[in-house]
């Protein structure tokens, strides 16, 4: 029997000597470890082939046990009913909100996530891009290689970080490594989160808007659910003031973007640091010129040592899985 199966479009490795595992997305890991990953799997790759997703699943997913998807990958109801025999998902990705967890679990499906691997590399690009915005580093990149200090002279003033007053949405493992930070720098921090944590001593607010109100910055750090979908909106954005930024590393749909484009250009908040949108890839062209936004292509979590610890990680509940041991942050 042929090692591949062909749908006209693609060639799929279907190795009898491997475990075969369904790749969706792909995880950007598997780009930098296709070759490790490759040495111990077999992959069904529906990208390659020229077939609907849905029918790619029906032809060639009905004996596949276990998944590996990236975090925008879809994983609904229709995809797993075509995926009779699933008992395992594995994503490299800290939120869930492309998975049906409620239809995996009435289907005896085993998720697990990236857990925390990426706290402190979030907590980072977050820390960064709040220094970014306040002391305009990448505006004044610009400036200085456009030749205009010579032309202008001096750059405009910027703004200090200590003492400011920052309010944190969702005080998970993120969230709790974005507060060491600034709480390092002599900010004050207040948060809130789905329930009060009793292990953190900063001051707790129950309504997004409330925090809102007491602070000058939002760090967003929350999950993406329906209760979250759109929650920072411009009620939320007229609370913060004129002098208010947010800073998003968590899902681009916790904010209204359309609030926030309008919020921006009427000058009604400071300023935002972004690492995710709405509609990835696509941004909107208001925010192009404002020298107060920074963005950033949804890549706080991507560094060479935590894509090395994800590679480890997503290796290790593939064989854990396989050899029926206990998974590392399962859900």
């Amino acid at each position: 029997m042929s090692p591949f199966i062909s749908d006209g479009a693609s060639a799929i490795n279907m190795s009898d000597n491997l475990p075969t595992v369904l790749l969706l997305g792909p995880p950007y890991v598997f780009k930098f470890y296709e070759k490790q990953f490759s040495e111990k799997y077999s992959f069904l790759k529906p990208w390659e082939s020229s077939m609907p997703l849905l029918q790619f699943l029906s032809a060639h997913g009905g004996s596949v046990k276990a998944a590996f998807c990236s975090g925008t990958s879809y994983i609904t109801s229709d995809v797993l009913q075509n995926l009779p025999e699933l008992r395992f998902i594995t994503t490299s990705s800290a939120g869930l909100d492309c998975i049906d967890l409620r239809e995996c679990k009435q289907r005896g499906v085993k998720v697990a996530n990236a857990g925390s691997i990426f706290s402190q590399d979030v907590a980072d690009m977050a820390v960064g891009l709040l220094i970014d915005v306040l002391r305009r580093v990448s505006a004044a990149d610009r400036f200085v290689k456009a030749g205009l200090w010579n032309q202008k002279g001096d750059y405009p003033l910027g703004h200090k970080l200590g003492g400011r007053q920052v309010g944190i949405i969702g005080m998970g493992s993120i969230g709790l490594e974005v507060a060491k930070r600034l709480n390092a720098f002599g900010c004050v921090i207040s948060y809130t989160s789905r329930n009060k944590k009793p292990p953190v001593n900063f001051p707790f607010y129950p309504h997004v808007q409330e925090l809102a109100a007491k602070c000058e910055i939002l760090v967003i750090c929350c999950a993406l659910t329906d209760q979250t979908r759109h929650m920072i909106g411009k009620s939320v954005m007229l609370a913060l003031g004129r002098n208010g930024i947010i800073v998003n590393i968590a899902r681009g749909a916790i904010i209204n973007e359309k609030d926030l484009v309008e919020c921006l250009l009427n000058r009604e908040i400071a300023g935002a640091g972004l690492d995710v949108f709405e509609h990835e890839p696509d941004v909107p062209e208001e925010l192009f010129e404002l020298d107060n936004v920074v963005m950033t292509p949804h890549h706080a979590v991507m560094t060479e040592e935590s894509t090395r610890d994800l590679f480890e990680l997503a290796v290790g509940n593939l064989d854990a899985f396989f050899s029926n041991k206990p998974l590392m942050f399962e859900v």
